[in-house]
């Protein structure tokens, strides 16, 4: 069983990207090999008003072995003109899958 720590999130260099740092926990009993980190970013106003969920995925950093821990800081971005000036992005969820 892999499990997935809240994000950590810092500003990345353009406002449509976030460097998010996720810690992945294999608490079963084989090893996690490969897989899936998929990353639901939400498009934020000036006002505070949620404009879009976007998802994105990346490769999990496999292999992690049966009873460890591993931690990976990712960019993840949304195309430039989903942010225009004044609004940001605030990636809330990390899911992962595994084989």
């Amino acid at each position: 069983m892999l499990t997935v720590s809240a994000p950590v999130l810092a500003d990345g260099d353009r406002r449509w990207c976030e460097r998010v740092t996720v810690t992945f926990r294999n608490t079963g009993g084989t090893a996690a090999g490969s897989g899936t980190v998929t990353f639901a970013t939400h498009v934020i106003g000036a006002l505070g008003v949620h404009w879009a969920t976007l998802t994105s995925s990346q490769p999990l950093p496999a292999p992690i072995a049966a009873g460890t821990a591993r931690t990976r800081t990712y960019d993840v971005c949304v195309d430039s003109w989903r942010v225009p000036l004044g609004m940001r992005i605030d990636t809330r969820q990390v899911t992962a899958v595994w084989q």
